[in-house]
């Protein structure tokens, strides 16, 4: 198992909670990603929003590309999972960035495609957003000249999105043929896109049977293809490791306690604009990226037992949620990872 985590560039990711002591900014992002490399943590993934989904619009956020840039320069070792849009960037122009952080960091670029969900946010951001299957086509479309720019020494290309005509892109990434491409959708559309286009498969939060249905399901589509199989299956978690049970369960309600505010502004669209396969309610909104179905919850052997599970349903990263950040990372790394570890050990 590998162990990755969000990071936290919009001051958290609870909904219910107003200070979550993890300020967000890049002094905090560099600090956090430091520590997380110390730690053993193997990838960290920003996300990309240009409006505050977890503490309201109005409220401070990272915008993730020159935080990726910046942050590939101070690190060493660690995998940076940069999340993209199709509907924000000229593919050109991205591939010709993520080439170049690709250099910064050394290879450690990888990106996490998003088809975009939040539609007032592309309105005041002039993103392009379209009904929810024609998104997937315009990011079949994007991921094709990405890589044909990567590869191709002159690319030249007439699709319905985009056209391009003998560009040149050098240098190419560090990363042959291409630097990892990360995923996640629920609908038909969406999984027969990205089984087609993606190097590897992440997930929101779910429970152990949801989760191995979709490795199964996925692995199944993939296989109708002419790729090769999927290189990594994700899934985001939050977590709380107590000393206790009882203590865990406090914090849990103490997080999930609703209170209306705008950091609930993009769950309308969150709920209709995406094709969801489970869903939720308030509650499970109150953390993002349905971090809480997992139920990663309780002392560190019983966190630890329930990791061991979504292994063997065939989860290989863990993209986890911390609050606070920097305190509950490192209470992790070290009462849970050895654990995990020490588990598969004993059965070798």
């Amino acid at each position: 198992m590998k162990f990755g985590f969000w990071l936290p560039i919009f001051g958290g990711w609870l909904r219910n909670v107003e200070d979550e002591q993890m300020p967000p900014t890049f002094d905090y992002a560099k600090k956090v990603i430091q520590q997380a490399e110390r730690l053993g943590y193997d990838t960290t993934l920003i996300a990309e929003l240009f409006l505050n989904d977890i503490k309201g619009p109005q409220e401070d956020s990272l915008e993730a590309w020159s935080t990726a840039a910046a942050l590939a320069a101070v690190t060493e070792k660690i995998e940076i999972m940069t999340a993209i849009r199709p509907g924000f960037h000229n593919p050109a122009i991205a591939a010709k960035a993520i080439a170049n952080i690709d250099h910064i960091s050394n290879g450690r670029l990888t990106l996490n495609v998003v088809s975009a969900w939040w539609e007032e946010e592309a309105r005041q951001y002039g993103g392009i957003f379209t009904e929810h299957d024609e998104r997937y086509e315009r990011t079949k479309e994007f991921i094709d000249v990405l890589k044909g720019l990567w590869t191709e020494d002159s690319f030249s290309y007439d699709g319905k999105y985009y056209q391009f005509k003998e560009t040149k892109l050098f240098p190419k990434p560090v990363q042959r043929p291409n630097p990892i491409l990360y995923a996640g959708g629920e609908s038909p559309k969406g999984k027969e896109v990205i089984s087609s286009y993606c190097d590897a498969y992440v997930m929101h939060g779910g429970t152990v049977e949801e989760v191995a249905r979709k490795i199964g399901e996925m692995k199944e589509l993939r296989a109708k293809t002419d790729h090769p199989p999927f290189q990594s299956f994700g899934m985001a978690a939050y977590v709380i490791c107590r000393d206790t049970e009882e203590e865990a369960n406090e914090e849990l309600a103490r997080i999930t306690d609703v209170k209306e505010s705008d950091a609930y502004a993009g769950f309308k669209d969150f709920t209709s604009k995406s094709q969801l396969e489970q869903q939720i309610q308030l509650q499970d909104y109150s953390v993002s990226n349905r971090g809480l179905r997992p139920n990663l919850i309780g002392t560190p052997e019983q966190v630890a037992a329930k990791i061991r599970e979504y292994e063997d349903a065939g989860v290989d990263l863990l993209l986890l949620q911390f609050s606070p950040q920097l305190e509950e990372m490192e209470r992790f790394a070290e009462k849970v990872m050895p654990l995990v570890q020490g588990q598969r050990l004993a059965q070798a």
